[in-house]
Parts: C-alpha cells; sequence; structure tokens
C-alpha cells in the first residue's frame, strides 16, 4: 500500500478504493496514518513531503475515494482516525427493478418488465420468508447472476417461453445455495409467482448437448 500511495502522490491521479471495509482492521490502521500524512501535505500546500522516511514530490490533484457496506457480513468496522478523513456520501438504494427490465430488453426479452418485477418480487420474499444464512444474498449482485443466466438461455433458446428462461435462471443460480429446509419454500414462492410452469428435467437448460426433444418436454411440461 505504502508503494501505491507514493505513486498516487506523485502523479497526482484519484483512486477509489472499492468495499474499502473488507481490509483488515489491522491493514485499516496502516492505511489511515499513510492517507493521513498526504491529507497534511495537501493542506500545508508544500512541493514535497516525507512518506515512509522517503522525501517525495506531491501534486495538489491526488485524492483518495472509497466505497464501503457498513454493517453488511463479513465487512470491518473503520477506525476513528480514519473515518475522520473521509466525508460522508450517502447513496440511495438502486431501483433493481428498472436495471433488470433494462437489461431483459437488452438480451431481447419483449415482456422484460413483468419478468423484472417476478425477479425482484422473488427476492423480496426469499428475504422475508427463508432463514437467515451468511451466504445468502439477494442484493443487487445476486440479481445481476440471474440477469446474465437469463441472457445466456435467451441466446440458446431464442423461441422459448420467456418466462419459462426466467424460472430456470432464477432456480439455477439460487437452489444450489439454499440450506435443504428452504428448498420447499423456494419453490413455493417460485409456484406462486410463475404459476403453471414446472421445471421437470434436473439438467440446466443451458446444456448445449440436451436434445431438442428434451427441450421442448421441459419447457412444455404442466402446461397441457
Amino acid at each position: 500500500m505504502g508503494k501505491f500511495f507514493k505513486g498516487l502522490a506523485c502523479s497526482g491521479a484519484w483512486t477509489c478504493f472499492d468495499e474499502f471495509n473488507r481490509i483488515e482492521l489491522e491493514v485499516l490502521s496502516v492505511v489511515a496514518q499513510q492517507v493521513l500524512t498526504i491529507t497534511r501535505a495537501k493542506a500545508a500546500k508544500v512541493q514535497t513531503f516525507m512518506f515512509e522516511g522517503v522525501e517525495i514530490p506531491i501534486k495538489m490533484t491526488c485524492n483518495v475515494f472509497i466505497t464501503m457496506n457498513p454493517g453488511y457480513a463479513g465487512r470491518t468496522e473503520l477506525p476513528d482516525n480514519l473515518k475522520a478523513l473521509f466525508r460522508d456520501v450517502a447513496m440511495m438504494v438502486p431501483d433493481y427493478a428498472m436495471i433488470a427490465e433494462i437489461m431483459l430488453y437488452s438480451y431481447g426479452y419483449l415482456d422484460a418488465r413483468a419478468l423484472a418485477r417476478k425477479l425482484v418480487q422473488t427476492y423480496r420474499l426469499c428475504s422475508e420468508q427463508l432463514s437467515s444464512q451468511d451466504h445468502y444474498d439477494y442484493g443487487m449482485r445476486a440479481v445481476m447472476s440471474v440477469l446474465r443466466a437469463a441472457g445466456n438461455l435467451k441466446r440458446t433458446f431464442a423461441t422459448a417461453p420467456e418466462d419459462v428462461l426466467m424460472l430456470r435462471a432464477i432456480n439455477d443460480v439460487n437452489l444450489p445455495k439454499f440450506l435443504d429446509q428452504d428448498v420447499p419454500l423456494f419453490n413455493g414462492i417460485l409456484s406462486d409467482l410463475f404459476p403453471g410452469r414446472f421445471l421437470l428435467l434436473p439438467c440446466p437448460l443451458t446444456t448445449t448437448a440436451m436434445s431438442s426433444h428434451n427441450v421442448t418436454y421441459l419447457l412444455q411440461g404442466g402446461m397441457q
């Protein structure tokens, strides 16, 4: 980190550390002292300053930004001396449904708005009804995983019913991470949001070796 900050100060560049509070507390304390040294040099408007025992030049345009998820699982609280070096900027929760709708349209889905709402509703119900586990994630990262899977399915099976493709994407991305006691609840949520649609074959739709007969059977299962 010391070499990084030296280059930052000399070049006058900006940098943004994403999810900064994933760094261990011991390392954060060292980073706080390094950032403080650069901040004091900028405040004094000096041409050179001492950084870790070496005199280096500094350009006033250099700056450090950080992003973090306070209270999120696996994250560390920032020490007070580091918090004092940064100014808080509040961030709004993104509109998951709008983001999903736009991405689904870009993948070629015609019923993107309704499917996006079902995707968001699925995660909302899962967060309310399923057990609380550290590895369960219902945020934007999980939504993006489902959208990418749905896009791949749409490219592979362009003529298949879109709600079945979305159902398969949600199922494939989420089912492997759920505990046994949560699987029936998850299946119940999907059956409520996608009534009359069933996935009868255990193999995922993304398997290119599946025969056209099996694909047709899977998509039409439960629809007779």
